[in-house]
């Protein structure tokens, strides 16, 4: 180290950091410090690639330790990150054979509740047309503002609230039932609604937006309950579209959890990452709004849409659930329909 220039030793140093954050973020714990490690999995990576690239000019008397060190963090983060690369196998068919099937728009947005550009939302929203539609974040002052946009929905349910975690839900399609109820933690909605295509194929859709982990705290409680939250539903059908804006990356544990107890899969695995926070710097950013389906619920169509003025990007999407799948229960839609006539 006696010949090794400042540079060189602030390089090994940071390339040794990086490594002892990877291997700690493996520990099987449910300390809030330490899951939220998972959000430094992408930057650790491209730093420890850039140092190592360094090292090699920099740090000549210690250029293969450092490289040793750069190989290992990125060995341990692509690990986990793996099913989010190019190089993993997609979960699901993009686009998906969706012939025969009904099929909806759908946008799923955390608005920023002190966000005050509410006519770019409503451009936003004015343009994509969702048949379902998400929102994040809404206070009073939101619901007001967007007032125009949502009374065209035949279905609407509000929860304002000024903690930031007021939503906002409106369709189009035929609605069975909608309830928002706070199962992952006090004054947190999440939203259940059982709805039917055009051709009156039925789903369920769960709307999410827990509280992030946070140091100091065990994610212990929140965990469990989001796990729990997608695993049973209230109908408990089969053909679940599941988004949200979870606060957490989907390698995660708890995200990771949700998915496994529940049967879901997720459009992005195989295809990159599709970050959504922070709005501005996305490219570098993370992929905390999720979309995740099951059974005979289908993807055609899967974006990020452009910066609005909120904190998050828009997550926008186009589904379809197969009439021939469980739950989809058409003849019950035609039955209902001809007893209403």
């Amino acid at each position: 180290m006696k010949n090794l220039s400042l540079a060189g030793k602030a390089i090994l140093a940071f390339l040794a950091l990086f490594l002892i954050l990877s291997l700690v973020s493996l520990y099987d714990t449910n300390r809030g410090a330490v899951r939220m490690l998972d959000f430094l999995r992408e930057p650790m990576m491209m730093l420890a690639g850039i140092l190592g690239i360094a090292a090699i000019f920099v740090a000549r008397p210690r250029w293969i330790t450092a490289l040793v060190l750069a190989f290992l963090t990125i060995g341990i983060n692509l690990w986990r990150l793996w099913p989010y690369t190019f190089l993993a196998s997609p979960q699901v068919a993009l686009p998906d054979e969706v012939d025969g099937m009904s099929c909806a728009r759908v946008l799923a947005f955390n608005v920023l509740q002190s966000n005050d550009q509410y006519d770019r939302t409503a451009q936003l929203i004015d343009s994509v047309d969702p048949d379902i539609l998400l929102l994040m974040e809404t206070n009073e002052k939101w619901v007001e503002e967007l007032a125009p946009q949502l009374s065209r929905y035949s279905y609407r349910l509000d929860m304002p609230l000024e903690n930031k975690y007021g939503m906002a839900f409106a369709t189009r399609l035929r609605t069975d039932r909608a309830e928002m109820v706070a199962n992952t933690s006090s004054n947190t909605p999440t939203l259940y609604a059982t709805l039917r295509m055009g051709d009156g194929a039925r789903f369920e859709v769960i709307g999410l937006h827990p509280r992030p982990p946070l140091p100091g705290e065990s994610t212990a409680t929140r965990d469990a309950n989001i796990a729990r939250a997608g695993a049973k539903t209230p109908d408990e059908l089969e053909n679940v579209l599941a988004i949200g804006d979870s606060n957490d990356v989907p390698w995660s544990d708890t995200t990771s959890r949700f998915a496994r107890e529940g049967g879901y899969f997720d459009p992005r695995a195989g295809r990159g990452s599709y970050p959504t926070f922070p709005a501005d710097y996305s490219f570098v950013g993370w992929p905390l709004d999720q979309i995740f389906v099951k059974n005979g619920v289908k993807v055609e169509e899967l974006e990020i849409g452009e910066d609005v003025g909120s904190d998050h990007l828009p997550l926008i999407a186009k589904v379809c659930v197969d009439p021939n799948s469980a739950d989809a229960d058409i003849e019950g839609a035609t039955a209902a329909e001809a007893a209403e006539s």
